[in-house]
């Protein structure tokens, strides 16, 4: 390890350190994962670097874990091995804009927010929000999704291209600007979502999206869950054209209003968008008023200006901190799954009533237009059997979704925490996964110990 060590501090200077400091900062998670330090953290600024880095790495089979922003919540991250912890802080550049052909190209470390920020005077936008600000290398390397998921898809369709660094620091290229092709295997989106266990990705080329003309925000509540997700299901089914459509549980109304002092009245709420031009808009939100009320929705506010949606939405992205307000001093374990959108209320109902029976104190919010729903989890990790209990309700809730037909993760990934399922819903499958791994990482470098569980 010396030796690669010695081979990257001479490549890097002082950007390849060893200081407790360095390694303390990329061994946080947001989670509830013990903290895991690498044994080194290099910053590279170009993809020669990275390539010089991880073909230094391969040579002493020295395990290689990348890190965009650090908000993901299966630990993806975390360099369980140790190694070198790769941070993609310092790239962060946009490197062209295609505004005629509607993409972007991007180094992996620039957050979303920052993204559109360079984006805001073209009239275009990366819509894909997953709430945290996470960087566009990590989203791609989860296959984030977010909010907005039910209008505009997820990280999967809307990575175009992208250029990669493998296992032995070979750099690869996939895809193409265009906007669609049949040549060859899909490389592209084979790595999207890996979690960088198969290549660790240096570039990302992006599908854009016009800035829409006319925006309309609003909440509503209802008197109970069921109402509330039924209402989500005829809206879908009915093919309103939804940019956004939240479900919060009473719970998680709680967690708002303790944590910003919200008034906000403690049933199932929605959370919901609409994007288009300003007369669409406010026919897409009458229609949606019009299913709605047929479920009892009641205190419907709109929010049409930029600062009002802007607060709605932050109060709706300050879930995770506002979930912990419900039992201070403790960890969340926050956990997605994901099932057919016909199955949803009956997903959420079960779940809900599996946690009052276990004693969970927790939340429910979810991206529910596709099915996806959210559940954090506050528990004492010191406390033997409050831990236990959290685990096995996380255990039996992923159960639940693949009863459903659905999948124990949507959005948040593998990483470390969902491993042990993996079997159940992929059967056989899962070996191949193994060989495609083995194929393209025959040393086991890059991020070891994440998404495939160890065979018995």
């Amino acid at each position: 390890m010396m030796a690669a060590f010695d081979t990257l501090a001479t490549l890097l200077g002082p950007r390849f350190a060893t200081s407790d400091a360095a390694r303390a900062q990329n061994g946080r998670n947001e989670a509830h994962f013990p903290e895991a330090l690498p044994d080194a953290v290099a910053y590279p600024q170009t993809t020669a670097e990275v390539a010089a880095i991880v073909a230094a790495c391969a040579a002493e089979g020295i395990p290689v874990t990348a890190i965009g922003a650090g908000t993901s919540l299966e630990g993806q991250h975390l360099a369980v091995r140790g190694g070198i912890s790769l941070d993609f802080s310092r790239m962060d550049r946009v490197l062209a804009v295609n505004a005629e052909d509607l993409n972007v190209v991007i180094q992996p470390g620039i957050p979303r927010t920052a993204l559109n920020e360079a984006l805001r005077a073209t009239g275009l936008w990366f819509p894909i929000d997953p709430g945290a600000d996470a960087s566009l290398g990590g989203m791609a390397a989860t296959r984030a999704s977010g909010t907005t998921a039910v209008r505009y898809g997820t990280m999967r369709e809307n990575v175009l291209a992208l250029e990669a660094v493998m296992s032995d620091g070979t750099v690869i290229r996939t895809g193409t600007q265009a906007r669609k092709s049949s040549a060859g295997y899909d490389l592209t989106h084979l790595l999207v979502g890996s979690e960088g266990t198969l290549g660790i990705i240096t570039e990302l080329t992006l599908r854009l999206h016009g800035q829409p003309e006319g925006v309309l925000a609003a909440i509503c509540r209802f008197d109970d869950v069921e109402a509330a997700v039924n209402c989500v299901i005829l809206t879908i089914q009915s093919g309103l054209p939804m940019a956004r459509i939240e479900f919060l549980d009473e719970m998680m109304v709680r967690g708002f209003n303790l944590h910003s002092g919200g008034t906000l009245p403690e049933t199932p709420h929605l959370f919901v968008e609409f994007h288009g031009t300003p007369a669409g808009v406010a026919e897409q939100a009458q229609s949606f008023r019009e299913i709605a009320e047929d479920f009892g929705m009641a205190d419907w506010q709109e929010a049409t200006t930029t600062e009002d949606r802007s607060a709605l939405w932050k109060m709706r992205h300050s879930a995770h901190y506002a979930s912990a307000a419900l039992r201070p001093g403790v960890r969340t374990l926050a956990t997605d799954v994901c099932v057919p959108i016909s199955r949803l209320a009956e997903a959420i109902t079960k779940a809900k009533a599996l946690a009052t029976e276990m004693g969970i104190i927790g939340t429910v919010v979810g991206h529910v237009g596709d099915g996806n729903f959210h559940y954090a989890v506050r528990f004492d990790p010191a406390d033997p059997q409050d831990l236990a209990r959290t685990h096995d309700f996380a255990g039996r809730l992923n159960e639940l979704a693949l009863a459903l037909g659905g999948t124990v993760s949507g959005e948040h990934g593998i990483g470390l925490g969902k491993q042990k399922y993996m079997g159940a819903e992929h059967g056989a499958a899962l070996d191949w996964m193994r060989r495609v791994k083995d194929a393209l990482d025959p040393k086991g470098i890059l991020n070891p110990g994440k998404m495939l569980p160890p065979v018995a």
